[in-house]
């Protein structure tokens, strides 16, 4: 039997030996079967441990190639979908880079720049700084502060679950909250299912499965999108909210992956986890919200918001809208209040991808992967009239029915949550075989902390 090679043995060791790794310095679990309480302080991480974390996560590393066909023939183009041609460590579709994490700690909580608000002529320094190993430094510059303490959504059911209650967002761990900006891919996938190419007709099947907005491009008013759903081309407004939420979901999962194997090479005890709150930590973390009445989450109709109300069953609910720090707004939905109208905020995309002079593919930049960057540029068709009409009918439609874009979800969503710790070896030493960790576990302190780092075990 002939071996495969072994072209890379230090990230196949990874794979093979990752494991959750719960039981950290300080920490205590009262409950059978793995009662402990750890005879040690909680040691934080420090910015160095922390950096490569983040860098894992969120990490630039150079321009996408965007090695798609594109030309003035969209029908067998397409690669004017990407949004942005920064790379990062964690792959995102169409470029969006949607995801950011959140990481709080003992000292505050901080938002950490996605490649999007960084300058292309910024990317090499990136780059170069990231290959000398200076993580800690291109993270402190990276983040910024929106809290000065540890923030925690409430410790209690069922806001957090009884099997993280012990451990997660403890003191002296990294706790990691993902959230995804959901407009953005939304726009891209819309850009895409209503041009005259795909031509697909949304109906919206919260309201009797009316047309969303789209009835003047029907094909059968003279338009270019199926309108008869026996073409087969046909959507819902919750099936297209559905499809943003699982890739922004992926993208999130792989940011996991990311993570857990820095951790697991540093030897460090990880775990991640479901995180989701519907505004819970949107609030913990400073995010600008609004109170919507029940009844106009539920499009619910005058007569029946005021039977609500009469009975007392209309409460108000916070919705998050988006982050702004020191009056700066650094995650900026395409959606009211951060442009007038959702026509304004389709607008407003539209320009970052084609606006002259500063568009992504009218830029004229010389910087990024292509070899003849002008020429390229210069072959891309951007958006038709029909295409961007037909996206501004759908997207006032559903802000002007649910109040927020996605209408079903709004613009922001958090899913999955990452705790990083240093391990109590003397836990797993005690309930487990031998081989629950690694010498590299074992050996953190002196690896990454020095003679004078607190040693686990």
């Amino acid at each position: 039997m002939s071996t495969t090679p072994d072209p890379t043995p230090g990230l196949l060791d990874l794979l093979l030996r990752r494991r959750s790794r719960r039981f950290g310095l300080g920490q205590r679990m009262s409950t059978a079967p793995f009662q402990h309480e750890s005879s040690h302080e909680p040691v934080p991480l420090s910015l160095d441990e922390e950096g490569v974390l983040v860098f894992a996560a969120n990490g630039v590393t150079g321009f996408s190639l965007g090695d798609l066909p594109y030309g003035q023939d969209r029908a067998v183009g397409g690669g004017q979908m990407m949004v942005n041609q920064i790379a990062r460590t964690t792959p995102s579709a169409d470029g969006v880079n949607a995801t950011t994490p959140f990481v709080i700690n003992d000292d505050g909580a901080f938002y950490v720049r996605r490649p999007q608000q960084y300058a292309k002529s910024d990317v090499a320094g990136l780059v170069a700084r990231a290959e000398q190993g200076e993580f800690g430094g291109l993270y402190e510059e990276a983040r910024i502060r929106v809290a000065d303490r540890r923030v925690e959504v409430p410790r209690e059911l069922p806001f957090t679950p009884p099997f993280n209650l012990w451990s997660a967002n403890v003191p002296g761990s990294t706790y990691i909250v993902l959230v995804s900006e959901l407009t953005t891919m939304a726009l891209g996938i819309l850009f895409l299912a209503l041009s005259e190419e795909m031509g697909y007709f949304v109906f919206d099947e919260r309201n009797g499965h009316a047309p969303a907005g789209l009835k003047a491009f029907g094909k059968s008013k003279g338009g270019h999108l199926n309108d008869d759903p026996n073409d087969l081309a046909v959507a819902t407004v919750g099936g297209i909210e559905s499809y943003v939420q699982e890739l922004a979901a992926v993208e999130q999962g792989l940011m996991l992956q990311n993570m857990q194997l820095a951790a697991e090479a540093m030897g460090l005890g990880s775990f991640p986890h479901y995180g989701a709150q519907t505004w819970s930590w949107f609030q913990a973390l400073n995010f600008t919200m609004d109170a919507f009445p029940f009844s106009r989450l539920m499009a619910a109709g005058s007569l029946k918001t005021k039977a609500m109300g009469l009975l007392g069953k209309n409460p108000s609910v916070p919705v998050p809208l988006g982050l702004e720090v020191d009056g700066e707004p650094v995650i900026k939905p395409y959606c009211p209040p951060w442009y007038p109208s959702m026509e304004a905020a389709v607008h407003a995309f539209v320009d970052t991808k084609f606006a002259e002079g500063r568009g992504v593919f009218r830029d004229g930049s010389a910087l990024g992967p292509w070899s003849d960057p002008a020429g390229l540029q210069a072959s891309i068709a951007g958006y038709t009239d029909r295409n961007v009409d037909a996206v501004v009918a759908y997207c006032e439609y559903v802000y002007g029915r649910y109040g927020r874009f996605l209408g079903n979800v709004g613009p922001l969503r958090n899913l999955m949550a990452f705790q990083v710790h240093h391990l109590d070896t003397e836990f797993y030493d005690r309930h487990f075989h031998p081989g629950a960790y690694e010498d590299v576990h074992r050996d953190h302190f002196a690896n990454w902390h020095g003679s004078d780092g607190k040693r686990s075990g």
